[in-house]
């Protein structure tokens, strides 16, 4: 049976990842609310779950490899792929671009599936899909834990999300929080410290 969104969401508050406060995104952007997707990758049964549920929806494209951008697509990829029963890779960032490293190579026409864990502009997706253009792969599509824009963002391809929801994230210049000298915290992989 399917996980519904409502328990979907469930999941991510009972492992204390949905956090409030003041945070800079990795996007760049800031905003009152941020998912800490690893306090969920901490535990295999929810990833497990999770995974499952991106796998059900892709199961009939005769995936051969999935491909997760570092650090969390890493683990959705992994077990996305093992519940297909296909091979996973990941795609590793080199300045403003993602790459394959260690070896990982695409052949051309494989069935290509993406995921991710948190969507907030699709920057690091886009990133990988960019990768991916010179491997001339069939791109099945992008299979996301969680989408923050409540599917505003158009990544030009069938796109899967486990939750959908429209979080409040802001420009800089434009922020409420900012405004009000809220101090602001950045918590993602990109930005490591508080301030």
């Amino acid at each position: 049976m399917a996980l519904s969104q409502e328990q979907i969401l469930q999941i991510f508050r009972d492992c204390g990842a949905v956090l409030h406060g003041h945070f800079r995104l990795s996007s760049g952007k800031h905003s009152d609310t941020y998912f800490e997707k690893f306090q969920v990758l901490q535990y295999p049964h929810y990833v497990q779950q999770l995974c499952g549920e991106l796998a059900k929806r892709f199961r009939d494209d005769r995936l051969d490899v999935v491909v997760g951008p570092t650090t969390g697509g890493v683990i959705i990829a992994y077990e996305v792929a093992r519940q297909l029963g296909t091979r996973a890779i990941y795609a590793e960032r080199e300045g403003d671009k993602r790459v394959l490293r260690r070896g990982f190579t695409l052949r051309e026409g494989e069935h290509v599936l993406v995921v991710d864990d948190i969507l907030t502009t699709g920057g690091s997706v886009r990133e990988v899909l960019q990768m991916l253009e010179p491997y001339r792969v069939q791109l099945v599509g992008v299979g996301i834990l969680v989408d923050r824009t409540g599917g505003q963002v158009d990544l030009g391809v069938r796109t899967e999300s486990l939750l959908q929801l429209v979080v409040e994230a802001w420009q800089p210049e434009e922020c409420p929080l900012c405004l009000r000298g809220e101090p602001i915290t950045e918590p993602g992989s990109r930005f490591l410290q508080a301030r």
